[in-house]
Protein backbone atom coordinates (compact mmCIF):
# COMPACT_ATOMS: atom_id res chain seq x y z
CA UNK A 1 0.00 0.00 0.00
CA UNK A 2 2.68 2.35 0.41
CA UNK A 3 4.24 1.78 -3.13
CA UNK A 4 0.96 2.40 -4.44
CA UNK A 5 0.33 5.73 -2.52
CA UNK A 6 3.57 7.08 -3.62
CA UNK A 7 3.33 5.66 -7.05
CA UNK A 8 0.01 7.41 -7.46
CA UNK A 9 1.16 10.33 -5.82
CA UNK A 10 4.38 10.92 -8.38
CA UNK A 11 2.12 9.64 -11.61
CA UNK A 12 -0.59 12.35 -10.81
CA UNK A 13 2.61 14.93 -10.27
CA UNK A 14 3.88 14.23 -13.72
CA UNK A 15 0.84 14.47 -15.74
CA UNK A 16 0.20 17.57 -13.53
CA UNK A 17 3.04 18.59 -15.02
CA UNK A 18 3.24 17.81 -18.18
CA UNK A 19 -0.39 19.15 -18.87
CA UNK A 20 0.78 22.53 -17.79
CA UNK A 21 4.52 22.28 -19.54
CA UNK A 22 3.68 21.27 -22.61
CA UNK A 23 1.55 24.34 -23.40
CA UNK A 24 3.90 26.17 -21.28
CA UNK A 25 6.79 24.88 -23.38
CA UNK A 26 5.23 26.27 -26.70
CA UNK A 27 4.64 29.63 -24.78
CA UNK A 28 8.12 30.19 -24.10
CA UNK A 29 9.62 29.28 -27.52
CA UNK A 30 7.01 31.56 -29.56
CA UNK A 31 8.11 33.93 -27.00
CA UNK A 32 11.88 33.78 -27.37
CA UNK A 33 10.95 33.79 -31.51
CA UNK A 34 9.11 37.12 -30.98
CA UNK A 35 11.63 37.97 -29.11
CA UNK A 36 14.78 37.45 -31.35
CA UNK A 37 12.17 39.65 -34.12
CA UNK A 38 11.92 41.80 -32.37
CA UNK A 39 15.63 41.86 -31.04
CA UNK A 40 16.32 42.30 -35.17
CA UNK A 41 13.51 44.99 -35.69
CA UNK A 42 15.41 47.24 -32.84
CA UNK A 43 18.66 47.32 -34.86
CA UNK A 44 17.04 47.40 -38.30
CA UNK A 45 15.45 50.56 -36.74
CA UNK A 46 19.05 52.31 -35.82
CA UNK A 47 20.10 51.22 -39.24
CA UNK A 48 17.58 52.77 -41.33
CA UNK A 49 17.37 56.35 -39.33
CA UNK A 50 21.42 56.40 -39.40
CA UNK A 51 21.32 55.33 -43.58
CA UNK A 52 18.53 57.43 -44.18
CA UNK A 53 19.37 60.71 -44.49
CA UNK A 54 22.47 60.18 -46.72
CA UNK A 55 20.42 58.15 -48.78
CA UNK A 56 18.18 61.04 -49.19
CA UNK A 57 21.23 63.43 -49.95
CA UNK A 58 22.32 60.48 -52.56
CA UNK A 59 25.47 60.22 -50.68
CA UNK A 60 27.53 57.05 -49.89
CA UNK A 61 25.94 54.77 -47.27
CA UNK A 62 28.03 54.31 -44.07
CA UNK A 63 29.23 51.30 -42.08
CA UNK A 64 26.02 49.72 -40.19
CA UNK A 65 25.97 49.18 -36.99
CA UNK A 66 27.84 46.68 -34.99
CA UNK A 67 25.80 43.66 -34.11
CA UNK A 68 25.96 40.19 -32.21
CA UNK A 69 28.35 37.61 -33.66
CA UNK A 70 26.25 35.65 -36.05
CA UNK A 71 23.35 38.15 -37.01
CA UNK A 72 23.99 40.00 -40.61
CA UNK A 73 22.96 43.87 -40.88
CA UNK A 74 23.10 44.70 -44.24
CA UNK A 75 21.74 47.73 -47.02
CA UNK A 76 20.53 47.07 -49.95
CA UNK A 77 19.13 49.70 -52.91
CA UNK A 78 16.31 49.76 -55.22
CA UNK A 79 18.00 47.27 -57.37
CA UNK A 80 18.48 44.36 -54.70
CA UNK A 81 22.45 45.10 -54.67
CA UNK A 82 24.49 45.36 -50.98
CA UNK A 83 25.65 48.29 -50.70
CA UNK A 84 27.08 48.07 -46.86
CA UNK A 85 27.03 45.41 -44.04
CA UNK A 86 27.13 42.08 -44.41
CA UNK A 87 24.49 39.50 -45.65
CA UNK A 88 23.64 38.18 -49.42
CA UNK A 89 25.52 40.07 -51.84
CA UNK A 90 21.96 39.88 -53.97
CA UNK A 91 18.96 40.31 -52.04
CA UNK A 92 16.69 37.63 -51.67
CA UNK A 93 12.74 37.82 -51.84
CA UNK A 94 11.89 38.85 -48.24
CA UNK A 95 14.63 42.13 -49.03
CA UNK A 96 12.54 42.05 -52.91
CA UNK A 97 9.12 42.10 -50.81
CA UNK A 98 10.24 44.78 -48.47
CA UNK A 99 11.01 47.16 -51.50
CA UNK A 100 7.36 47.93 -51.92
CA UNK A 101 7.52 49.82 -48.89
CA UNK A 102 5.93 46.96 -46.38
CA UNK A 103 8.10 46.08 -43.68
CA UNK A 104 8.88 41.96 -43.52
CA UNK A 105 9.52 38.97 -41.75
CA UNK A 106 10.06 35.21 -42.43
CA UNK A 107 12.74 32.86 -42.97
CA UNK A 108 14.95 32.02 -45.21
CA UNK A 109 18.38 29.42 -45.51
CA UNK A 110 18.04 28.54 -41.64
CA UNK A 111 17.79 32.15 -41.14
CA UNK A 112 15.10 34.92 -39.33
CA UNK A 113 14.77 37.25 -41.74
CA UNK A 114 13.52 41.39 -41.41
CA UNK A 115 13.71 43.48 -44.25
CA UNK A 116 13.07 47.17 -43.32
CA UNK A 117 12.60 49.62 -46.24
CA UNK A 118 13.92 53.11 -45.98
CA UNK A 119 11.50 56.09 -47.35
CA UNK A 120 12.00 59.93 -47.33
CA UNK A 121 8.13 60.77 -47.60
CA UNK A 122 8.13 59.28 -51.28
CA UNK A 123 9.62 56.78 -52.92
CA UNK A 124 11.88 53.55 -50.95
CA UNK A 125 15.42 54.59 -50.69
CA UNK A 126 16.64 51.45 -49.82
CA UNK A 127 16.28 48.26 -47.65
CA UNK A 128 17.85 47.11 -44.49
CA UNK A 129 17.84 43.32 -43.76
CA UNK A 130 18.73 41.96 -40.45
CA UNK A 131 19.04 37.99 -40.11
CA UNK A 132 19.91 35.58 -37.48
CA UNK A 133 20.27 32.00 -37.46
CA UNK A 134 18.03 29.61 -36.28
CA UNK A 135 20.44 28.12 -34.28
CA UNK A 136 20.62 31.13 -32.04
CA UNK A 137 16.93 30.69 -31.12
CA UNK A 138 16.67 27.04 -30.95
CA UNK A 139 19.79 27.88 -28.04
CA UNK A 140 17.82 29.60 -26.10
CA UNK A 141 14.99 27.61 -26.68
CA UNK A 142 16.65 24.43 -25.40
CA UNK A 143 18.21 25.93 -22.51
CA UNK A 144 14.60 27.68 -21.35
CA UNK A 145 13.38 24.13 -21.74
CA UNK A 146 16.30 22.30 -19.84
CA UNK A 147 15.33 24.70 -16.83
CA UNK A 148 11.66 24.09 -16.96
CA UNK A 149 12.89 19.76 -17.22
CA UNK A 150 14.68 20.29 -14.26
CA UNK A 151 12.12 21.89 -12.26
CA UNK A 152 9.53 19.51 -13.23
CA UNK A 153 12.02 16.86 -12.07
CA UNK A 154 12.24 18.69 -8.79
CA UNK A 155 8.66 18.97 -8.32
CA UNK A 156 8.12 15.38 -8.60
CA UNK A 157 10.93 14.52 -6.59
CA UNK A 158 9.72 17.03 -3.85
CA UNK A 159 6.03 15.39 -4.42
CA UNK A 160 7.79 11.74 -4.00
CA UNK A 161 9.36 12.42 -0.77
CA UNK A 162 6.04 14.14 0.40
CA UNK A 163 4.16 11.03 -1.19
CA UNK A 164 6.76 8.62 1.33
CA UNK A 165 6.36 11.14 3.95
CA UNK A 166 2.36 10.66 3.88
CA UNK A 167 2.20 7.50 3.10
CA UNK A 168 4.94 6.44 6.41
CA UNK A 169 1.77 8.82 8.34
CA UNK A 170 -0.64 6.82 6.95
CA UNK A 171 0.56 3.23 7.23
CA UNK A 172 2.27 3.78 10.41
CA UNK A 173 -1.09 4.23 12.91
CA UNK A 174 -2.72 1.63 10.20
CA UNK A 175 -0.05 -0.82 10.92
CA UNK A 176 -0.59 -0.02 14.69
CA UNK A 177 -4.08 -1.04 14.38
CA UNK A 178 -3.32 -3.88 12.51
CA UNK A 179 -0.76 -5.03 15.40
CA UNK A 180 -3.55 -4.59 18.14
CA UNK A 181 -6.15 -6.12 16.26
CA UNK A 182 -3.94 -9.05 15.99
CA UNK A 183 -2.84 -8.50 20.12
CA UNK A 184 -7.00 -8.42 20.70
CA UNK A 185 -7.53 -11.96 18.12
CA UNK A 186 -4.62 -13.47 20.71
CA UNK A 187 -6.52 -12.39 23.59
CA UNK A 188 -4.79 -9.14 24.95
CA UNK A 189 -8.01 -7.14 25.53
CA UNK A 190 -5.74 -4.63 27.32
CA UNK A 191 -4.22 -3.51 24.44
CA UNK A 192 -5.10 -0.12 22.83
CA UNK A 193 -4.73 1.97 19.68
CA UNK A 194 -3.58 5.46 20.18
CA UNK A 195 -4.72 8.31 18.11
CA UNK A 196 -3.11 9.31 14.81
CA UNK A 197 -4.43 12.53 14.36
CA UNK A 198 -6.26 11.21 11.28
CA UNK A 199 -9.67 11.78 11.96
CA UNK A 200 -10.71 8.75 9.31
CA UNK A 201 -8.43 6.32 11.63
CA UNK A 202 -8.84 7.64 14.87
CA UNK A 203 -12.45 6.79 14.31
CA UNK A 204 -11.62 3.04 13.72
CA UNK A 205 -9.14 3.21 16.56
CA UNK A 206 -11.88 4.43 18.58
CA UNK A 207 -14.28 1.73 17.66
CA UNK A 208 -10.98 -0.94 18.02
CA UNK A 209 -10.44 0.27 21.43
CA UNK A 210 -14.47 0.32 22.31
CA UNK A 211 -14.28 -3.12 20.96
CA UNK A 212 -11.70 -4.29 23.25
CA UNK A 213 -12.87 -2.66 26.32
CA UNK A 214 -16.11 -4.43 25.68
CA UNK A 215 -14.77 -7.80 25.17
CA UNK A 216 -12.46 -6.77 28.49
CA UNK A 217 -15.03 -5.84 30.37
CA UNK A 218 -17.36 -9.00 29.18
CA UNK A 219 -14.55 -11.68 29.85
CA UNK A 220 -14.24 -9.40 33.36
CA UNK A 221 -17.86 -10.35 33.78
CA UNK A 222 -18.11 -14.07 32.90
CA UNK A 223 -15.08 -14.90 35.56
CA UNK A 224 -17.06 -12.55 38.39
CA UNK A 225 -20.63 -14.38 37.53
CA UNK A 226 -18.26 -17.64 38.11
CA UNK A 227 -16.75 -16.37 41.30
CA UNK A 228 -20.21 -14.96 42.53
CA UNK A 229 -22.12 -17.77 41.70
CA UNK A 230 -19.35 -20.13 43.44
CA UNK A 231 -19.77 -17.28 46.26
CA UNK A 232 -23.53 -17.51 46.72
CA UNK A 233 -23.92 -21.40 46.13
CA UNK A 234 -21.48 -22.47 48.34
CA UNK A 235 -23.46 -21.93 51.71
CA UNK A 236 -26.78 -23.52 50.41
CA UNK A 237 -24.72 -26.41 49.44
CA UNK A 238 -22.82 -26.68 52.39
CA UNK A 239 -26.10 -27.06 54.64
CA UNK A 240 -27.67 -29.64 52.53
CA UNK A 241 -24.78 -31.38 52.66
CA UNK A 242 -24.49 -30.86 56.79
CA UNK A 243 -28.13 -31.82 56.77
CA UNK A 244 -27.51 -34.98 54.76
CA UNK A 245 -24.45 -36.14 56.81
CA UNK A 246 -26.10 -35.73 60.59
CA UNK A 247 -29.34 -37.50 58.72
CA UNK A 248 -26.89 -40.57 58.32
CA UNK A 249 -24.74 -40.36 61.71
CA UNK A 250 -27.64 -40.31 63.73
CA UNK A 251 -29.28 -43.14 64.65
CA UNK A 252 -32.73 -43.19 64.58
CA UNK A 253 -32.57 -40.12 62.89
CA UNK A 254 -36.10 -39.20 60.76
CA UNK A 255 -34.71 -39.72 57.34
CA UNK A 256 -38.09 -38.62 55.83
CA UNK A 257 -37.54 -34.99 57.94
CA UNK A 258 -34.06 -35.10 56.47
CA UNK A 259 -35.08 -35.68 52.91
CA UNK A 260 -37.62 -32.89 53.53
CA UNK A 261 -35.05 -30.06 54.47
CA UNK A 262 -33.36 -31.63 51.70
CA UNK A 263 -35.41 -30.70 49.43
CA UNK A 264 -36.34 -27.05 50.92
CA UNK A 265 -32.97 -26.48 50.61
CA UNK A 266 -32.64 -27.54 47.00
CA UNK A 267 -35.52 -25.31 46.16
CA UNK A 268 -33.48 -22.15 47.73
CA UNK A 269 -30.53 -23.70 45.84
CA UNK A 270 -32.31 -23.64 42.71
CA UNK A 271 -34.14 -20.34 43.82
CA UNK A 272 -30.00 -18.81 44.03
CA UNK A 273 -29.07 -20.19 40.88
CA UNK A 274 -32.57 -18.80 39.09
CA UNK A 275 -31.63 -15.61 40.67
CA UNK A 276 -28.18 -15.46 39.49
CA UNK A 277 -28.74 -16.53 35.78
CA UNK A 278 -31.35 -13.79 35.38
CA UNK A 279 -29.26 -11.12 36.87
CA UNK A 280 -26.46 -12.01 34.67
CA UNK A 281 -28.50 -11.95 31.38
CA UNK A 282 -30.10 -9.12 32.31
CA UNK A 283 -28.34 -5.93 31.07
CA UNK A 284 -31.02 -2.79 31.92
CA UNK A 285 -32.56 -1.63 35.22
CA UNK A 286 -35.11 -3.00 36.42
CA UNK A 287 -38.71 -1.35 36.17
CA UNK A 288 -40.46 -3.85 38.18
CA UNK A 289 -41.55 -3.31 42.04
CA UNK A 290 -40.05 -4.93 44.43
CA UNK A 291 -41.58 -7.46 46.40
CA UNK A 292 -41.32 -6.81 49.49
CA UNK A 293 -43.81 -8.66 51.92
CA UNK A 294 -43.03 -12.21 50.13
CA UNK A 295 -39.09 -11.40 50.31
CA UNK A 296 -39.29 -10.99 53.87
CA UNK A 297 -41.69 -14.35 54.38
CA UNK A 298 -38.61 -16.03 52.62
CA UNK A 299 -35.33 -14.40 54.20
CA UNK A 300 -37.49 -14.97 57.70
CA UNK A 301 -37.96 -18.82 56.73
CA UNK A 302 -34.59 -19.07 55.36
CA UNK A 303 -32.48 -17.61 58.24
CA UNK A 304 -34.86 -17.61 61.45
CA UNK A 305 -34.06 -21.67 61.86
CA UNK A 306 -30.07 -21.24 60.97
CA UNK A 307 -29.61 -18.45 63.77
CA UNK A 308 -32.18 -20.02 65.93
CA UNK A 309 -29.47 -22.91 66.29
CA UNK A 310 -27.00 -20.39 67.35
CA UNK A 311 -28.87 -19.51 70.28
CA UNK A 312 -29.46 -15.98 68.31
CA UNK A 313 -32.89 -14.40 66.75
CA UNK A 314 -34.07 -12.94 63.60
CA UNK A 315 -35.91 -9.88 64.08
CA UNK A 316 -37.91 -8.25 60.90
CA UNK A 317 -39.33 -4.95 61.63
CA UNK A 318 -41.70 -2.80 58.97
CA UNK A 319 -43.55 0.10 58.92
CA UNK A 320 -47.06 0.24 58.96
CA UNK A 321 -47.03 1.64 55.59
CA UNK A 322 -43.65 1.06 53.53
CA UNK A 323 -42.72 3.05 50.78
CA UNK A 324 -42.71 1.04 47.37
CA UNK A 325 -39.51 0.51 45.70
CA UNK A 326 -38.62 0.04 42.10
CA UNK A 327 -36.37 -2.72 42.16
CA UNK A 328 -35.71 -5.82 40.58
CA UNK A 329 -36.70 -8.68 43.63
CA UNK A 330 -34.03 -11.13 42.67
CA UNK A 331 -31.25 -8.82 42.93
CA UNK A 332 -32.69 -7.34 46.45
CA UNK A 333 -32.58 -10.79 47.75
CA UNK A 334 -29.45 -11.69 46.94
CA UNK A 335 -28.19 -8.13 48.20
CA UNK A 336 -29.83 -9.24 51.57
CA UNK A 337 -28.73 -12.87 51.17
CA UNK A 338 -25.20 -11.44 51.41
CA UNK A 339 -25.80 -9.36 54.36
CA UNK A 340 -27.09 -11.78 56.26
CA UNK A 341 -24.82 -14.14 55.85
CA UNK A 342 -22.20 -11.92 56.42
CA UNK A 343 -24.00 -11.55 60.37
CA UNK A 344 -24.59 -15.17 61.21
CA UNK A 345 -20.58 -16.15 60.26
CA UNK A 346 -19.12 -12.83 61.28
CA UNK A 347 -21.35 -11.04 63.54
CA UNK A 348 -22.81 -11.81 66.86
CA UNK A 349 -26.36 -11.89 68.90
CA UNK A 350 -29.56 -11.55 67.35
CA UNK A 351 -29.73 -9.76 64.09
CA UNK A 352 -32.17 -7.23 63.01
CA UNK A 353 -33.93 -6.47 59.32
CA UNK A 354 -35.37 -2.90 59.38
CA UNK A 355 -37.68 -1.44 57.31
CA UNK A 356 -37.88 2.04 56.80
CA UNK A 357 -38.51 5.33 54.86
CA UNK A 358 -35.42 7.28 54.21
CA UNK A 359 -37.81 10.26 51.82
CA UNK A 360 -37.29 9.04 48.12
CA UNK A 361 -35.84 5.74 48.74
CA UNK A 362 -36.45 2.82 50.75
CA UNK A 363 -34.21 1.98 53.41
CA UNK A 364 -33.56 -1.79 54.69
CA UNK A 365 -31.07 -1.43 57.62
CA UNK A 366 -29.10 -5.15 58.16
CA UNK A 367 -27.55 -4.63 61.94
CA UNK A 368 -26.17 -7.29 64.54
CA UNK A 369 -24.72 -7.06 68.01
CA UNK A 370 -21.70 -8.40 67.11
CA UNK A 371 -17.83 -6.90 67.42
CA UNK A 372 -18.55 -4.48 64.86
CA UNK A 373 -16.37 -4.07 61.32
CA UNK A 374 -12.72 -3.04 61.57
CA UNK A 375 -11.83 -3.08 57.90
CA UNK A 376 -11.76 0.47 56.31
CA UNK A 377 -14.68 0.87 54.01
CA UNK A 378 -12.62 1.21 50.82
CA UNK A 379 -11.24 -2.46 51.52
CA UNK A 380 -14.66 -3.70 52.68
CA UNK A 381 -16.17 -3.31 49.29
CA UNK A 382 -13.35 -3.80 47.22
CA UNK A 383 -13.27 -7.55 45.71
CA UNK A 384 -10.74 -9.69 46.92
CA UNK A 385 -9.17 -6.91 49.30
CA UNK A 386 -6.22 -7.82 50.89
CA UNK A 387 -6.67 -8.27 54.78
CA UNK A 388 -10.69 -8.70 54.15
CA UNK A 389 -11.39 -12.03 55.95
CA UNK A 390 -14.23 -12.85 54.37
CA UNK A 391 -15.53 -10.11 52.76
CA UNK A 392 -13.65 -10.84 49.44
CA UNK A 393 -16.84 -11.46 46.79
CA UNK A 394 -19.94 -10.60 48.81
CA UNK A 395 -19.69 -7.47 49.94
CA UNK A 396 -18.34 -6.22 46.40
CA UNK A 397 -21.14 -8.08 44.78
CA UNK A 398 -24.15 -6.67 47.07
CA UNK A 399 -22.80 -3.19 46.44
CA UNK A 400 -22.16 -3.99 42.70
CA UNK A 401 -25.87 -5.27 42.05
CA UNK A 402 -27.49 -2.56 44.28
CA UNK A 403 -25.80 0.47 41.90
CA UNK A 404 -27.32 -1.41 38.84
CA UNK A 405 -30.78 -1.22 40.53
CA UNK A 406 -30.28 2.92 41.05
CA UNK A 407 -29.41 2.36 44.95
CA UNK A 408 -26.62 2.38 47.13
CA UNK A 409 -25.46 -0.32 49.75
CA UNK A 410 -22.88 1.16 52.63
CA UNK A 411 -21.42 0.45 55.95
CA UNK A 412 -23.91 2.81 58.24
CA UNK A 413 -22.34 2.31 61.64
CA UNK A 414 -19.11 0.10 61.81
CA UNK A 415 -20.09 -0.82 65.62
CA UNK A 416 -22.64 -2.70 66.17
CA UNK A 417 -22.18 -2.93 62.29
CA UNK A 418 -25.33 -1.97 60.16
CA UNK A 419 -25.66 -2.07 56.77
CA UNK A 420 -27.95 0.00 54.71
CA UNK A 421 -29.23 -0.68 51.40
CA UNK A 422 -30.91 2.36 49.71
CA UNK A 423 -33.28 1.48 47.16
CA UNK A 424 -35.16 3.99 44.98
CA UNK A 425 -39.45 4.57 45.24
CA UNK A 426 -41.42 4.14 42.25
CA UNK A 427 -42.38 8.32 43.34
CA UNK A 428 -38.89 9.31 42.68
CA UNK A 429 -37.71 6.75 39.57
CA UNK A 430 -37.43 8.90 36.58
CA UNK A 431 -33.70 8.76 36.55
CA UNK A 432 -32.12 6.66 33.61
CA UNK A 433 -31.74 3.13 33.55
CA UNK A 434 -28.47 1.82 35.43
CA UNK A 435 -26.68 -1.04 33.31
CA UNK A 436 -26.24 -4.55 34.75
CA UNK A 437 -26.94 -6.60 37.38
CA UNK A 438 -24.77 -9.26 38.52
CA UNK A 439 -22.80 -8.77 35.31
CA UNK A 440 -21.36 -5.21 36.86
CA UNK A 441 -19.61 -6.98 39.81
CA UNK A 442 -17.04 -7.26 37.70
CA UNK A 443 -16.90 -3.92 37.05
CA UNK A 444 -14.45 -1.78 39.53
CA UNK A 445 -16.39 -0.53 42.95
CA UNK A 446 -18.24 3.15 41.73
CA UNK A 447 -19.78 5.92 43.88
CA UNK A 448 -23.27 5.81 43.03
CA UNK A 449 -24.23 9.30 41.51
CA UNK A 450 -27.87 7.32 40.27
CA UNK A 451 -30.88 10.65 40.32
CA UNK A 452 -33.06 8.21 41.42
CA UNK A 453 -31.55 8.47 45.29
CA UNK A 454 -31.40 12.27 46.04
CA UNK A 455 -29.24 13.45 48.41
CA UNK A 456 -31.60 13.50 51.51
CA UNK A 457 -32.01 9.96 51.15
CA UNK A 458 -28.54 9.54 50.90
CA UNK A 459 -27.86 11.36 54.23
CA UNK A 460 -30.42 9.86 55.77
CA UNK A 461 -28.67 6.52 54.91
CA UNK A 462 -26.53 7.51 58.01
CA UNK A 463 -29.27 7.22 60.75
CA UNK A 464 -27.55 4.82 63.22
CA UNK A 465 -29.21 1.73 64.70
CA UNK A 466 -30.72 4.11 67.58
CA UNK A 467 -32.52 5.92 64.92
CA UNK A 468 -33.92 2.66 63.56
CA UNK A 469 -35.53 1.43 66.63
CA UNK A 470 -36.97 4.99 67.48
CA UNK A 471 -39.23 4.95 64.06
CA UNK A 472 -42.51 3.44 64.23
CA UNK A 473 -42.61 0.05 63.22
CA UNK A 474 -44.63 -3.25 63.77
CA UNK A 475 -43.86 -6.64 62.99
CA UNK A 476 -44.70 -8.20 60.01
CA UNK A 477 -47.47 -10.40 60.29
CA UNK A 478 -47.65 -12.18 57.11
CA UNK A 479 -44.04 -13.01 57.87
CA UNK A 480 -44.83 -15.11 60.74
CA UNK A 481 -48.29 -16.56 58.70
CA UNK A 482 -46.46 -17.96 55.92
CA UNK A 483 -43.56 -19.59 57.86
CA UNK A 484 -46.85 -21.39 59.25
CA UNK A 485 -47.72 -22.94 56.58
CA UNK A 486 -44.28 -24.64 55.29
Amino acid sequence: MRRRIVGLATLAAVLAIALFGIPLAGTVAKYLLDDERSELEQVADVAAVSSSIRLARNEPPGAMPETEDGTDLGLYDTAGHRISGSGPLEADALTHAAQAGIETSGEANGEIVLALPISANGPVLGVVRAATPHSEAYTRITEAWLLMAALGTVAVLLVWLVARMLAARLIRPLEELASAAHALGGGDFSVRAHPAGIPEIDSVSVALNSTAARLDELLARERAFTADASHQLRTPLTALRLGLEVALEAPGQDLRAAIGAAIDDTERLQSTIEDLLELARDSTRSTDLLELTPLLTELEYTWAARLAADGRALRITVPADPPTARASTAAVRQVLTVLLENAVGHGGGGVTVAIRDAGQALAIDVSDKGAGVTIPTDQLFTRRAAGAAGHGIGLALARSLAEAEGGRLRLTTPSPPTFTLLLPTAESDGAAPAKGHLADAAVADAAVTDAAVTDAALADAAVTDAAVTDAPVAPVAPVADARAAP
